[in-house]
């Protein structure tokens, strides 16, 4: 099993490109179920859950066509083609690599009146049920049964409209009834709707393939159902996570990057704390400056929440940060109940680190020193890689295969700016 090894120390500097969002990507992939017409996405991240992605759809019937490697800042081009669904059915052997697979679930029922889809899997980091998804197609029409570990679906006469209440903002759930929604009979409300980033590109690219969506980038959309949607192109949103992780990178070992190909407003929520923190982010021609400064950055609290708030897929990284800052930090995590695996890694590096419910107390340590550590899932990894540049001495991060479901060549990325870090291969 690969790993990867960090020397820290190195303040990193330059230019580094953003990819297109994997959570944004996925989504988008599943709606090529919706029509039997081709859909064109550019800008794919090269990562081992679109690679899960495509081997799902393959099967249900959906020639996927890739062009271009993900190289220096062509990205790539996907072209996916559901011209005649094969299957309905999304077996647990494909399904249990990645939580995003329920996503199929709400257009196979959309299109062709059934589906049979896995409890999905993905990382551990907390119960994640998918009752949301399946009362909202309940509330369009569909009959629900779980049987045997499979979410079995049925709408023999086709979805219907209506109103779905979210009792909470859930992004996947978001995403696959609004596209369910797109096919159905009249008129559906999605009530306390999730609005990230990644909510508003599929959205906007479902009205590219003809689909009548209003009140996209607000908690309440309005989809009046239509009879098929047809063949779109559309480019993939810049990735925030990764815009996010890469502005921690800077900040924590003191650098002066520029993120090219993403967007300021993307993370602005990750940019108010930098801010706090002593940390300079500033909007460029390109994307977005980070530069510290003032040296060594000022602890600042952070609760994650859903979109507009701080972001939990960045909580794991920013943790990192605080463990070298001067001060102290409370960090409080209100989306997942399980989602502080990372700490115990990181105090392995000396950090320090009082966890108490919900929340983490960090203060800060004059130097963090490289250890072995393990991932524990896909942002805890990068978490402890982050933690590693600014560490005195060698760390080895272990299991990275979690890294290579959401980064894309990210240690060709950071050694570009400087950083002393290398993959080593296993075997």
């Amino acid at each position: 099993m690969d790993r990867i090894r960090i020397r820290g120390g190195n303040r990193l500097s330059g230019t580094l490109p953003i990819s297109g969002a994997k959570n944004a990507a996925l989504p988008l992939m599943a709606a090529a179920l919706l029509t039997d017409k081709t859909l064109t996405l550019s800008n794919l991240p090269y990562l081992a859950d679109i690679t899960s992605m495509s081997n799902l759809l393959l099967p249900l019937g959906v020639s996927v066509s890739v062009n271009g490697n993900g190289s220096a800042r062509a990205g790539r081009v996907i072209e996916l083609t559901a011209a005649r669904i094969a299957d309905t059915t999304a077996p647990y052997d494909l399904v249990r690599k990645m939580r995003a697979s329920i996503l199929v679930l709400g257009p196979l029922v959309a299109r062709c009146g059934e589906a049979q889809v896995s409890l999905p899997g993905g990382c551990a980091i907390g119960t994640r049920p998918v009752d949301l998804h399946l009362k909202g197609l309940e509330h369009l029409g569909a009959e629900i049964e779980l049987d045997s570990g499979y979410v079995r679906a049925k709408a023999p006469k086709g979805l219907r409209g209506g109103q779905v209440v979210f009792p909470f903002v859930s992004v996947g759930a978001t995403e696959n009834l609004l596209m369910a929604a797109c096919l159905a009979k009249g008129e559906s409300q999605l009530v306390n709707a999730a609005r990230e980033p990644e909510i508003v590109d599929l959205a906007r690219c479902l009205v590219a393939m003809g689909a009548k969506i209003d009140g996209i980038g607000t908690d309440k959309l309005t989809v009046q159902g239509v009879d098929r949607l047809g063949a779109a192109s559309h480019r993939i949103v810049p990735d925030r996570i990764e815009t996010g992780t890469y502005a921690v990178a800077a900040a924590i070992t003191g650098g002066d990057i520029e993120l090219v190909d993403t967007e300021i407003g993307l993370i602005e929520a990750l940019g108010e704390i930098l801010d706090a923190g002593g940390i300079s982010v500033t909007a460029t021609g390109r994307g977005v400056r980070v530069s510290c400064p003032n040296g060594r950055v000022r602890g600042v609290d952070v609760m994650t929440e859903p979109f507009p708030g701080f972001p939990t897929d960045l909580q794991a990284q920013i943790m990192a940060l605080m463990a070298t800052a001067d001060g102290a930090a409370m960090i409080t995590e209100t989306i997942f109940e399980n989602r502080f695996m990372h700490v115990p890694e990181l105090m392995r590096m000396g950090a320090n680190i009082n966890v108490h419910g919900a929340s983490a107390m960090v203060r800060g340590a004059k130097q963090l020193k490289g250890a072995p550590v393990m991932a524990t899932d896909l942002r805890a990894s990068v978490s402890l890689v982050l933690a590693g540049l600014a560490a005195e001495g060698e760390t080895i991060v272990n299991r990275v295969y979690h890294l290579d479901r959401g980064y894309e060549r990210l240690e060709e990325k950071l050694a570009a700016c400087g950083a002393d870090v290398e993959r080593l291969k296993s075997g």
